[in-house]
């Protein structure tokens, strides 16, 4: 007992230690979120070359940044009064990376798999502002993320679009105004494949034509429920007296917003076959599907996509990390990009995320994409594909500040980031960052030793004395073992 009660001590002490490390590591950037109630300073970023990606690049050019908004971009712009000047000269400046597909900043599990539709979880409920990922990603160019729930359900929860504003609260991270979506998956992963426990029962479906059987079922319910709700409001607007309302359905609600335009869907999938079979599931129902993510086989139907008017948000070149991506290759950007798909390269890890402008590069070597159509893949289009691409996605005189600054060509693969901007504020700059880790690494071992002190054992308290019969020990409860299971 004793001993329970003193491990539970040193774990507080060693908690403590590490959140007042943690609150260290972070302070530069927490500082520039501490300003967010206050007027975002006036930036002129001058003698950088600017690549716009909606016209073009400027040489030499310069970007004025008020109210957190670019206010003008050109070769030459006048600097007004009392401006911060950010002397850009031999660097790059083009738009914040659009990650398209991401699962940082989430508290918890990703995946809510014990149920084939889970429309009723929402990522938006269990953001984490603290996730250090979000601070590794900033540092990677990256100013906007598609946070998405998991890929365990046909049909999973809702997703949200967020900024990286490292060191603001939870509440400050939702990209204002942008649509929500919703998961959906197809194929090996919620037909549980690969998981689930050992002696547990099996979670319909378990094919892939259950998977089809399970969204087109689930919006056989929403289309009725809508239209339940529709005379309702029909007749009360009609002057009808107490009448009595219909009752909601919180999992089918979502699925409502996604047949009346206001949800967007964003689609796992590999395998060109579900592909068209949700394509085809979304016309019967008159949905739109407006992102399907990873979609490896994408190049054998580009055409259909087109058509249908689906983005496609791909990786570069991953293949081969299961069966159903055995046959991507790294030509499917470019090759989809010329049929005429709105073509996005998303991470769908925080590591990757680090480095997209890299994996975007990779489409000029593999299917020739020109310079701006790269850029494009990690910028402009994402937007797009979000909803978002009146505010970001490129530089242009009104736009929201996310801007990086590079080192090199962001193509190149010695480009590094010196700093990022989200609504003109600097949420990311390297050289402070180097600067500050001789003392960061200096706290982190003074507090690992102050842990180690409150680790060490400690005379017990409660320990009889000499002379003195050990009171009964009481048994011990048996441990209870709960499985969550792999997702």
């Amino acid at each position: 007992m004793n001993a329970g009660m003193n491990a539970p001590r040193g774990l507080a002490v060693f908690i403590v230690t590490f959140l007042s490390a943690f609150a260290a590591a972070r302070t530069p950037a927490a500082n520039a979120g501490a300003l967010a109630n206050d007027a975002a300073p006036i930036i002129l970023i001058q003698n950088a070359t600017v690549l716009t990606v909606s016209h073009g690049k400027i040489e030499h050019g310069s970007i004025l940044i008020k109210d957190g908004k670019i206010a003008e971009v050109g070769p030459s712009v006048k600097a007004p009064k009392d401006v911060q000047v950010i002397d850009a000269g031999g660097q790059f400046v083009m738009p914040g990376i659009i990650d398209c597909h991401s699962h940082i900043a989430i508290d918890g599990d990703v995946n809510e798999g014990s149920i084939a539709v889970s429309s009723i979880a929402n990522i938006a409920d269990v953001l984490n502002p603290d996730d250090v990922d979000i601070y590794r990603d900033l540092a990677g160019g990256v100013t906007v993320a598609n946070v998405l729930h998991g890929s365990a359900n046909p049909i999973g929860g809702q997703t949200v679009v967020i900024k990286l504003r490292w060191g603001q609260a939870a509440s400050k991270l939702p990209f204002e105004g942008a649509l929500p979506g919703i998961k959906f998956a197809l194929g090996e992963n919620p037909k549980h494949s690969n998981f689930g426990a050992r002696g547990a029962a099996a979670r319909y479906p378990a094919t892939r034509m259950g998977v089809e059987a399970t969204i087109r079922g689930a919006f056989a319910e929403a289309r009725d429920y809508k239209a339940t709700w529709d005379l309702y409001n029909k007749r009360t607007s009609a002057g009808e007296k107490n009448l009595i309302p219909p009752r909601r359905d919180l999992r089918l609600e979502p699925l409502v917003e996604v047949l009346e335009g206001k949800r967007y869907v964003h689609a796992h999938c590999y395998r060109e076959d579900e592909i068209l079979m949700l394509l085809r599931v979304a016309k019967e129902f008159g949905f739109k599907v407006r992102t399907l993510q990873h979609v490896l086989e994408g190049y054998k139907v580009a055409d259909e996509l087109a058509a249908a008017g689906v983005g496609a948000s791909t990786f570069s070149d991953w293949w081969a990390y299961k069966v159903e991506a055995f046959d991507a290759i790294p030509y499917n950007a470019a090759l989809m990009t010329r049929r005429g798909v709105l073509v996005s390269v998303n991470s769908d890890d925080a590591e990757e995320a680090t480095h997209l402008n890299q994996e975007a590069a990779k489409s000029m070597k593999f299917g020739g994409l020109s310079h701006d159509e790269a850029l494009k893949l990690v910028t402009l289009n994402p937007a797009i594909q979000l909803g978002i691409e009146k505010r970001v996605g490129s530089i242009d005189a009104g736009k929201d500040a996310d801007l990086v600054i590079y080192n090199h060509d962001p193509l190149s693969a010695y480009a590094v980031v010196q700093k990022t901007l989200i609504d003109g504020r600097i949420y990311f700059d390297r050289e402070r960052d180097v600067a500050n880790r001789a003392s960061l690494e200096k706290e982190k071992k003074a507090l690992l030793e102050k842990e180690k002190k409150a680790g060490e054992k400690k005379p017990d308290a409660a320990a009889p004395k000499p002379g003195e019969k050990k009171p009964e020990e009481k048994p011990k409860a048996p441990a209870v073992f709960v499985s969550r299971g792999a997702l």
